[in-house]
C-alpha cells in the first residue's frame, strides 16, 4: 500500500510572516509592534505557554520524512518539544532588540488554551527528526529578517 506520514506542525514562526494577516502568529505581531516602539498586546497574564518551532525546523522533518521508509500512516509533532511562556518570549524578543517596551495586557481570549507542547518523541524515532533551530537562534533570525525589511 501507500506509505503515509502525517505531520503535525505547533506554532510555527520565521521570516516573511505577516504581521498585519488575520491569520497571523504572536510572534511577528511582538517584533512588529516592538519595532515600531509599540506595546506588544498579551492576551490574558501572559503565562500561557507554547511550544514555537522555526521554520527550518519544519523543512528539515519534511525533508526526513519524504526519506523514511516503512511508513504506516503515523502522525507524528513537528516542534522544539519545548514551551515557553508569552511574559518570556515578550522578554527575549525585547532583549534582542533592545527594547524597554512593555506589555499591554487585555482580557483573555475565550476558549484560548492554557499550555501547548509537544510530545516530539515519535518524530524522532519514526524519522528521526532533531530541532536543529532552537528558540532564541530562530528568534534573532526572525528579528534579523523584520529589521532588514522594516516598513519605511
Amino acid at each position: 500500500g501507500l506509505e503515509t506520514i502525517s505531520l503535525r506542525y505547533f506554532n510555527i514562526f520565521g521570516p516573511k510572516q505577516d504581521p498585519n494577516s488575520l491569520y497571523s502568529a504572536v510572534i511577528p505581531k511582538f517584533i512588529d509592534a516592538l519595532l515600531q516602539g509599540r506595546s506588544p498586546i498579551i492576551f490574558g497574564d501572559g503565562e500561557q505557554s507554547r511550544d514555537f518551532t522555526y521554520i527550518e525546523n519544519v523543512v528539515q522533518a519534511n525533508l526526513l520524512a519524504m526519506s523514511a521508509g516503512q511508513l504506516h500512516g503515523e502522525a507524528v509533532n513537528i516542534a522544539c518539544g519545548q514551551r515557553i511562556s508569552l511574559n518570556q518570549l515578550l522578554n527575549v524578543l525585547k532583549e534582542i532588540l533592545g527594547s524597554k517596551q512593555s506589555a499591554l495586557y487585555q482580557e483573555p481570549r475565550k476558549g484560548d488554551v492554557k499550555h501547548s507542547l509537544a510530545d516530539i518523541r515519535k518524530a524522532k524515532e519514526v524519522i528521526h527528526y532533531e530541532p536543529k533551530v532552537g528558540i532564541e537562534t530562530g528568534l534573532k533570525k526572525t528579528v534579523d529578517f523584520f529589521r532588514d525589511h522594516k516598513r519605511s
